[in-house]
């Protein structure tokens, strides 16, 4: 562990080390998307495009549960890393690795299982079925290796090994996006062989980082000897992960509501959303991860009870964070038109997407300031602070907004949903962030 980095380098200097390396892997992440959009969306069919939009979000609730011990067990060990206790820190990173594996292995017979009335519950319908199942059924099969990625993605940065975290993360998206048009178009499997080529990749990523830990780490071990589950151990990690768990878990939630009250519209309205969340992401990607590329310094500084640099750092990442959340938005609101033709050449869906788009971009700044105050509440164990957060910008108060507008401004409320549940959320982080927090970091 680079001692100094947490604990005496310059803020700015120990916040971008540890940043930079995760936006990077971001910045890869979302290129990688960006190339499965274009494949998808260069097969010219809106029933292929509309359903693997269907079945994205099943892709996002296997990240969620793979933050339930990438970041829970993240903040732990951040936590035991900064009050010294590295050998504490070593055995809850190995119930991290396999508590990842047997939530992923549960998590896949369910999906397989039940994947009829749940591909019914995310809107497919007889245009649409027949490539959301496709879709769904190999992406379900591999989220044993999906989920796992996101365990040792996250505890290796605990260690200062974040530059090996993000090779892991270009590693993967590399190789999804040369397999993306071999699946795809050469060996024609179409919705298939975008997922298989998702799975296969985060099985070759789940490779590298197991021969990481086994060859660099010094703090960390995947030594199924060691493992041993206690009350304490899976409390600490829950209460964190099942908040940081929820944050996604809404994000699949909250794209199944839009798809379901946009599907009145036509399956074209389904298509363009679905490429324009990923152009979103864009700005999304960097800025989760300049935030959670901070998560680290923030957990070990607060378990150190190091308030002072702990003070400077939140200064810093929310001031950042927000100038950043203003530039990308403007970015993307300017060359929406360009963006969508891209990938598209429908005038009427570049219409459609470009208008979506640039509404999605007014709400940057409070996603940024909901951003912060997650990780934060999250490094610290505030678990309540970083559920509330998670549970109603794209759950609560998404859901009420999008029934209210949706009825009362048609297609257009349905648009403003999400960047008003954005403000709605933002708002409600300066309260939380003051009961939560303000006390502790004003103790002398």
């Amino acid at each position: 562990m680079e001692q100094e980095l947490f604990e005496s380098a310059p803020v700015r200097k120990a916040y971008f080390k540890f940043a930079l390396p995760v936006v990077f892997g971001m910045v890869l992440t979302l290129v990688y998307n960006m190339a499965d959009t274009y494949f998808i969306a260069r097969t010219g069919n809106t029933d292929l495009i509309a359903g693997v939009s269907l079945g994205a979000p099943i892709f996002t609730l296997m990240i969620a549960l793979g933050d339930i011990f990438g970041l829970g067990g993240s903040s732990y060990i951040s936590r035991l890393f900064g009050q010294k206790k590295d050998e504490e820190g070593k055995r809850v990173s190995v119930f991290c690795f396999y508590g990842a594996i047997g939530i992923g292995i549960l998590s896949s017979l369910f999906l397989l299982a039940f994947h009829r009335p749940i591909l019914g519950l995310l809107g497919a319908d007889d245009a649409t079925y027949r490539y959301a199942f496709q879709y769904y059924i190999c992406i379900a099969a591999g989220a044993p290796f999906i989920i796992l990625t996101l365990t040792p993605n996250n505890i290796l940065r605990t260690e200062g090994l974040a530059t090996e975290a993000m090779t892991g993360s270009v590693l993967g998206a590399v190789l999804n996006i040369i397999l993306d048009p071999i699946c795809i178009f050469v060996l024609g499997w179409g919705a298939a062989g975008a997922a298989i080529a998702t799975v296969f990749s985060n099985f070759v990523t789940d490779v590298y980082y197991v021969w990481v830990i086994r060859h660099k780490s010094r703090k960390l071990t995947v030594d199924i000897r060691l493992f041993s589950v206690t009350a304490d151990k899976l409390k600490e990690v829950l209460t964190i992960g099942f908040p940081a768990s929820v944050t996604n878990l809404m994000q699949s939630f909250g794209i199944a509501m839009v798809n379901r009250q946009l599907l009145v519209y036509g399956n074209d309205k389904i298509a363009a959303m679905g490429i324009v969340l990923k152009i979103n992401m864009i700005a999304v990607l960097v800025m989760v991860g300049f935030a959670f590329g901070g998560q680290p310094l923030i957990g070990y500084n607060y378990g150190a009870r190091n308030r002072k640099r702990l003070k400077e750092i939140l200064r810093f990442a929310y001031f950042s964070e927000c100038g950043l959340a203003v530039f990308l938005g403007g970015l993307l609101a300017l060359f929406a038109p360009w963006m969508m033709q891209f990938f598209v050449q429908d005038p009427e869906m570049i219409r459609t997407g470009v208008q979506m788009l640039r509404l999605q971009q007014t709400s940057m700044a409070c996603v940024a300031v909901v951003l912060v105050s997650t990780v934060t509440f999250q490094s610290a164990g505030k678990a309540m602070g970083a559920f509330l957060l998670s549970v109603m910008r794209q759950g609560v108060f998404l859901a009420v907004v999008l029934s209210v507008l949706a009825q009362t401004a048609g297609y257009v409320g349905i648009l403003i949903s999400q960047p008003t549940a954005d403000l709605m959320t933002a708002l409600l982080a300066v309260p939380l962030f003051v009961v939560s927090l303000r006390s502790e970091l004003s103790e002398k």
